[in-house]
């Protein structure tokens, strides 16, 4: 019964409901959900790390992350607080700039996604790697607001958006997985929409 609501849904709105998972409804809002408070954040002193499995460790400044080559998508987005939002227009740098600059070893299979306040996400590393991923700092045209991960958010497709970590400040490649924040809480390690990985492994 929920998912022929979701359908209708999305059928009046004009899309296929084919891109809709499994258990989602659709919404052109963008509801803010994260955990703890929203961080302030100091542009002066603000840097971002790429470090250990990697030949060549970095730490920039603003100023030098936004002089990076910049790219620019348009994908689906879905929590899995069981919304999902169509056709969100996300730019900012490609993990393929900063691999050219920390050159990842060849014992790099896994990515831990560092955040303020001690947060963590994780992922295979060919996630990151995919055309769609990016290192965010703008959404629909615009800069990130500070609730949506202001001035660094990752942005991880083909996964539940929680692994797509607010308040970027760094990625750490690992050769072994590690479960990140809400892993440890009891979400599933895989988080596929499509499969419904919401919890458990």
């Amino acid at each position: 019964m929920f998912r022929g609501r979701a359908e209708k849904k999305v059928a009046a709105a004009g899309y296929d409901s084919a891109r809709l998972p499994p258990g989602q409804y659709l919404t052109e809002k963008w509801p803010v959900l994260h955990a703890g408070s929203v961080p302030h954040t100091d542009l002066a002193t603000w840097d971002f790390r790429v470090f250990g499995e990697v030949e060549n460790p970095i730490r920039l400044s603003w100023d030098e992350f936004a002089a990076l080559p910049k790219a620019k998508n348009v994908q689906d987005i879905h929590c899995v607080t069981r919304w999902s939002r169509f056709d969100t227009r996300f730019g900012g740098v490609h993990w393929r700039e900063l691999s050219k600059l920390v050159r990842p070893k060849p014992s790099a299979r896994f990515v831990v996604a560092h955040a303020e306040q001690g947060f963590t996400s994780n992922v295979p590393l060919e996630f990151l790697e995919d055309d769609l991923a990016l290192l965010a700092t703008e959404a629909d045209g615009e800069p990130l607001t500070t609730e949506h991960g202001w001035p660094l958010r990752l942005v991880i497709p083909g996964k539940y958006f929680w692994k797509s970590a607010k308040w970027l400040r760094g990625i750490e490649l690992r050769a072994n997985d590690e479960p990140g924040f809400w892993e440890r809480y009891g979400y599933h390690n895989d988080a596929d929409p499509w499969r419904e990985e919401r919890y458990g492994f």
